[in-house]
């Protein structure tokens, strides 16, 4: 019911914006699908054709002033949900104004994890452990460019209380409290930018306890090589008697591009220290287990990229826990298509 109201919104408005403009709506459509095997510790140690994807994006302009977005994505082959659904004004390239669910600009990853956007086929460590997987929010968000400058300001409804912060995603606000952050990029030449990403908000049901992001990335490529780095913290406020919650990573990403080859390397790690949640954690009054943690991955991959819209990829991570040491090595396939 909760989507089925969000649609009905939506359409209105886009029913008074968009009338006069039909002629501008634009669709654009991608679907991925995959295979995964691994080492005898591994989610799939007999491997698997899995992680079907797919995803429709309408876009429109009624007028000069006036955007609007909506997209619905497939994310497994059970799971359909809103990607994004926002109306926009923007009177000038460094004012622009959308209302709506966005995603969140937090570093430069959670807005093109889309299949065909990244080489990559498994999100990188510490966005996995830091944030939710396209990581979403429902409020007003202000960007812009001038000169040199890039930025983003918002203001939504935060991130929730659960068990892990890869699963803390809401849509309805659980406090009194709305979130807000932002990302400020500079471009220091064409092909190298730096930005800085920071978020607050309170997270529990009862407004007392806050969790914030810290995030640096950047960004150098020219038409031989592309250069990623993107680093995160999480700070999070745990209830009296229990030590602050961490999490802290990073990863550097390398691809060479070689006509439709592009091979790539990567190196991630993050660590998790977190007292209060884990694994049986239900609510405030009920904490888990603790979560510790500390990983990291060497990833080696290639992109092959045979017609426009059209991207193959391999990919091999070597896993490493620091107290143990377990069989999960992985290797993936993934075939990407926009159209």
């Amino acid at each position: 019911m909760r989507t089925r109201g969000v649609l009905i919104g939506l359409s209105a408005v886009l029913a008074v914006l968009g009338l006069p403009a039909i002629a501008q709506v634009k669709a654009n459509a991608y679907l991925s699908f995959q295979y995964e095997a691994g080492g005898s510790q591994s989610a799939f140690p007999d491997g698997s054709f899995r992680g079907t994807q797919a995803g429709l994006l309408i876009t429109g302009q009624p007028g000069n002033l006036f955007f609007y977005n909506l997209e619905i994505r497939l994310k497994t082959e059970t799971q359909a949900a809103i990607e994004e659904a926002w109306v926009a004004v923007e009177p000038w390239a460094a004012f622009g104004l959308k209302l709506g669910l966005y995603l969140v600009p937090f570093g430069k990853y959670n807005r093109s994890s889309r299949p065909h956007e990244t080489a990559f086929i498994r999100p990188p460590l510490h966005l996995e452990a830091m944030v939710p997987p396209s990581w979403r929010d429902i409020g007003l968000l202000v960007e812009g460019r001038a000169g040199i400058f890039r930025y983003a300001a918002y203001l939504g409804n935060g991130l929730g209380e659960a068990a892990d912060l890869s699963s803390s995603q809401q849509y309805e606000d659980n406090n009194a409290e709305k979130a807000a952050g932002g990302r400020a990029g500079v471009l220091l030449s064409q092909s190298f930018e730096v930005g800085f990403s920071y978020y607050r908000g309170k997270y529990d049901d009862g407004n007392s306890r806050a969790l914030a992001l810290q995030g640096a990335d950047v960004t150098w490529q020219n038409d031989a090589f592309l250069f990623l780095y993107e680093y995160g913290k999480a700070l999070v406020e745990n209830p009296e008697g229990y030590a602050r919650g961490e999490t802290e990573g990073h990863f550097f990403f390398l691809s060479l591009r070689a006509g439709e080859f592009s091979p790539w390397a990567s190196y991630q790690k993050v660590n998790v220290a977190d007292p209060f949640h884990g694994p049986g954690f239900s609510s405030g009054a009920s904490p888990g287990s603790g979560i510790f943690s500390r990983l990291s991955r060497w990833a080696l991959g290639l992109t092959y990229a045979p017609a426009p819209g059209l991207l193959i990829k391999v990919e091999y991570d070597f896993n490493r826990e620091s107290d143990i040491s377990l069989d999960n090595d992985v290797v993936l396939a993934q075939v990407a298509l926009r159209f």
